[in-house]
């Protein structure tokens, strides 16, 4: 087996080659060319894939799960036809696109209702079993304590200017930077009681925000005061609540799907 660290292997062709069980991680691919070849089994995740073009592919079955903005196939674009789909299955999902501050106590309101209950259904599985992870995503406990995470960075370290709105239960996305003093333990095992008690901590300062909020609030312009989202430019409080929003959503969908299969072990 070869290894390839920290080398660069840009202009390179591989013909007639055996890559089968390849591990690509922090790869740069930009502008790849890939023809005549078997994908089967290939897995893709935390990828960006703007630009992409696939021609003369046969595609039996293909899973896709991410931020999709434009999507074609065969001519069509798809994403407006997925959308009103998933907005058609859960028209709470609409709710998730707010336009003034009323709309974001509203969705958040709706998102502690729906979290209720997958909490609910989480807390009658074997303690263990929250601590398992399903095709590799994040167990229960893990996805909770990305969201203490994402609560932390973009209402506490950005909104609030808080420079160490952290917890030792924080847990980072896994393709985020180290930076000192940032909570990152894979390997701790909190009780769901511990990571809920920090959820809400964390819930609680979102809705000190969500008290105060007014329409124009929310083109208030804010900088992160952590090392998290330091380069970004031009964020609002719409903005960085919107975040949290997408992100509980999605992480409550990925939940449910996750926990439906370790209820069936």
């Amino acid at each position: 087996m070869t290894d390839f660290t920290e080398q660069d292997l840009s202009g390179s062709t591989f013909r007639r080659v055996d890559l089968s069980g390849a591990e690509f991680r922090e790869a740069h691919m930009t502008g790849m060319v890939v023809h005549d070849v078997d994908l089967s089994g290939t897995r893709v995740r935390a990828a960006y894939l703007d630009g992409v073009r696939m021609t003369g592919v046969e595609v039996p079955d293909l899973e896709i799960y991410g931020e999709l903005v434009r999507l074609v196939v065969n001519g069509v674009d798809v994403v407006p036809l997925v959308e009103a789909e998933l907005d058609r299955r859960t028209p709470e999902r609409a709710l998730m696109r707010p336009t003034d501050a009323d709309g974001f106590r509203e969705a958040f309101d709706v998102l502690d209702r729906l979290w209720a209950a997958t909490v609910e259904r989480a807390g009658a599985l074997p303690s263990a079993l929250l601590h398992d992870r399903v095709d590799d995503e994040w167990s229960f406990t893990e996805t909770l304590r990305h969201l203490g995470f994402a609560h932390a960075c973009w209402v506490g370290g950005v909104v609030l200017t808080d420079p160490t709105p952290w917890h030792p239960l924080d847990l980072p996305w896994d393709e985020a930077p180290a930076v000192e003093g940032v909570p990152w333990d894979r390997d701790v095992r909190p009780s769901l009681d511990e990571v809920l008690a920090v959820r809400a901590q964390r819930r609680a300062t979102v809705g000190a925000v969500l008290a105060d909020l007014t329409d124009e609030g929310l083109g208030r312009p804010v900088a992160s005061a952590t090392a998290f989202m330091r380069d970004a430019d031009s964020l609002t409080v719409g903005q960085c609540l919107r975040v949290v929003l997408n992100e509980e959503w999605e992480h409550r969908l990925y939940a449910e799907r996750d926990l439906a299969v370790l209820a069936s072990r």
